[in-house]
């Protein structure tokens, strides 16, 4: 859990840091669907099996492709975790 301590009697700097933290978390839900979105594509296309045993089978790059979105998915989901687990305490 991320605990963020705020101290400003200024109710537009809290607006701003709230707003920015929500802003980012939207941004982060979106990337997290358009690469959930490419992931389930490409496996509807080829199966979610693993790169042993899709190799040979189709396109090295798109391959690559595959492996480095889930890698980004891992990556987002964390990032977003660490947003969601955020609370402000206003000082």
């Amino acid at each position: 859990m991320t605990k963020l301590i705020l101290q400003s009697g200024n109710d537009w700097t809290r607006k701003k840091i709230t707003s920015a933290i929500d802003s980012e978390r939207i941004l982060l839900q979106r990337a997290l669907q358009k690469t959930e979105d490419k992931v389930k594509a490409f496996e509807q296309r080829h199966g979610n099996g693993d790169r042993t045993s899709l190799y040979g089978k189709i396109d090295d790059m798109e391959l690559v492709e595959w492996e480095g979105e889930i890698e980004v998915l891992q990556r987002l989901r964390e990032q977003l975790a660490s947003l969601q687990e955020i609370t402000i305490e206003y000082q």
